[in-house]
């Protein structure tokens, strides 16, 4: 029987927390504060510099207990979440800048405050970074409840009404998410959001499938709606029909089943079924549960990405905060290794800093990564010394981003060198043999590849950026994304001849972009001769299990054939068809004999 009359609908959006669930829909609204704007006298300003401190005290107090209550249930490493408000909340810039504008304007402080902030939140907005998405979303609902403790409103969100229904909203704040996490949510559906936004990483947490970017859902969808999302494959349909609801249920069923089919051999060795292996190693920006990745199967860390904690406060930590950083992590990882990235600001990363402030045309071939660490050496240093110094903790491997030629990467050795003189001269113990790897991501390291393995001892490819450039694509940018294809020969091409150089210098190579989490392209590089997959950490236990269920010397032929192809559409049929033929039927096969 279907749940409503009304037709179907169908959207896409992009998938942020797997699962398929319904329900009614619950509207969440997320009506903006009414900020009233009157003048101040001068003998008045320090009355409004008072309530000021007093919602900043409240706002600590309700967000310390919001953090208590998701520690106690969901555990620690959730909680931290709210950390990054506590941070937001004690910016020492954003309060200077409101009361900056207290003196100059001589307006109320919950109007000063509210542009100040505003500001903040429109410098971040626009730009194209996950991490920065994120901080846009913590800035929101802080300064969205500091404005409402000054205002006198308080908006809460009834979690005793969400039970078994779909959230449908705007967007979600991390304090919404913690309240949906005190009862049995359904689903989220959004128009905005990010997959790493600190709400999406809740949902993830407390296993609640999430749909976002549906671009104007809130005006599709009436309170007695009831919708279907499938948040494997970003899908949201409106009164979903009977066939839908059967169907979309058998896909629940069968994704759970090959889920635990992936977790059941995730913790072991990825070595193929004729003996060979491969590294499966995390991405990371330091924020996250060590212990959870570790348990995803991860052999280590890949990609260390620093600027995170660059971004985070905006502003360049000291060599003692990040010894103190680098420290946890390799300690995290004493059974295995960790390659941590020097910064890559800039492009899409900006700092609002004076280092920052002239805007570039083109920032994505402008003034940012190992540029930016070579003309400012101090702030290199300080990263240098401060991961040289962790190194005696665990293994830590040194990678430099963004490298154009040998000149750079020369450049950028002497520096480390002249860190490690530093360091002995204040008797600061370090490992003097640590390794050093170059980053090859631009079109000019891939074909000056056996120059730059004389200079260094392993090579990472970023596939991200490294198929941008040789395609001339902006892979965020709608009108010409589908140019952007792993698949391409010219890209293919290049991954060879970056291997090509490793063997040749006898250093190994591995990948850290996308392609490397991606189970289509898993059996090709592995076939090519990559030593090294690096991926967010939820793809690891389905890579791992692709590798151990696979022939290295099926792929060793898969991958003569690709680079023999001068066809991307060929191309990926052929890969396709090596999965649906070595992975899929297995899969199935394996959920058959489970089910019996």
């Amino acid at each position: 029987m279907s749940k409503s009359n009304k037709d179907e609908i169908i959207l896409k959006g992009i998938a942020a927390s797997p699962g398929v669930a319904q329900g009614l829909v619950y509207h969440l609204l997320q009506v903006e504060i009414e900020i009233p704007s009157y003048y101040i006298d001068d003998d008045k300003k320090q009355f409004e510099r008072d309530r000021l401190e007093k919602a900043l005290l409240e706002t600590r107090r309700q967000i310390t207990t919001v953090r208590n209550e998701i520690a106690d249930k969901l555990g620690e490493d959730e909680a931290r979440i709210f950390d990054a408000h506590l941070l937001v909340l004690e910016d020492n810039a954003l309060i200077d800048e409101t009361m900056h504008e207290l003196d100059s304007s001589n307006l109320n402080i919950e109007f000063c405050y509210h542009k100040a902030a505003s500001r903040y939140i429109d410098a971040f907005v626009h730009i194209d970074d996950e991490y920065l998405k994120e901080r846009v979303s913590d800035l929101r609902d802080v300064t969205k409840r500091v404005l409402e403790n000054l205002v006198g409103e308080t908006k809460i969100l009834n979690s005793s009404h969400t039970e078994g229904k779909v959230i449908v909203s705007t967007d979600l704040t991390p304090s919404d998410a913690a309240t949906i996490g005190k009862s049995k949510v359904g689903g989220i559906a959004t128009n905005l959001g990010s997959r790493n936004s600190h709400a999406i990483i809740m949902a993830r947490s407390l296993d609640i499938p999430a749909v976002i970017g549906l671009h104007d859902i809130t005006d599709r969808v009436q309170s007695d709606d009831y919708v279907l999302i499938n948040g494997y494959d970003g899908i949201l349909i409106i009164n979903p029909s009977e066939s839908s609801l059967e169907r979309y249920g058998k896909i629940k069923r069968e994704k759970e089943s090959i889920e635990r089919v992936y977790k059941d051999e995730r913790k072991l060795a990825a070595i193929s079924i004729d003996g060979h292996s491969i590294s499966i190693l995390a991405n990371i920006d330091g924020s996250e549960d060590f212990n959870s990745i570790k348990d995803l199967g991860s052999r280590g860390v890949g990609l260390f990405r620093t600027e995170s904690i660059f971004l985070r406060d905006n502003k360049f930590p000291s060599e003692e905060d990040q010894f103190q950083i680098y420290r946890k992590v390799v300690e995290a990882y004493n059974d295995s290794f960790v390659i941590i990235r020097t910064i890559d600001l800039g492009g899409d990363k900006i700092m609002q800093t004076d280092f920052f402030e002239h805007k570039e045309e083109n920032p994505f071939m402008g003034f940012r990564a190992i540029r930016f660490c070579l003309e400012h050496t101090n702030i290199f240093k300080d990263q240098l010394r401060a991961i040289l110094r962790a190194s005696v903790f665990g293994n830590i491997k040194i990678m430099y981003p963004f490298i154009n030629d040998k000149e750079e990467l020369i450049a950028a050795n002497n520096i480390l060198d002249e860190a490690k003189d530093e360091l002995r001269t204040r008797g600061v113990s370090f490992n003097e043999h640590i390794l050093v790897g170059s980053m090859i991501e631009l079109p000019s390291a891939v074909f000056c590849a056996d120059d730059l393995a004389e200079h260094c001892s392993f090579f990472s490819i970023g596939t991200n950026d490294l198929i941008q450039y040789i395609l001339a694509v902006d892979r965020v940018n709608d009108k010409v994304s589908h140019i952007y294809k792993p698949n391409h020969p010219a890209v293919l091409r290049a991954i060879k001849i970056i291997l090509d150089a490793g063997k040749n210098k006898n250093i190994p190579v591995g990948v850290c972009g996308e392609m490397a989490g991606d189970p289509l392209f898993v059996p090709l590089l592995f076939g090519m001769g990559v030593n090294e997959l690096s991926m967010t950490a939820n793809a690891i236990p389905q890579v791992n299990y692709i590798i151990r269920n696979i022939k290295y010397s099926d792929a060793v032929k898969l991958a003569g054939k690709v680079l023999n192809m001068n066809n991307a559409n060929e191309i990926f049929k052929l890969l396709m068809h090596f999965y649906s033929s070595n992975i899929e039927s297995l899969i199935n096969a394996s959920i058959d004999h489970d089910n019996k």
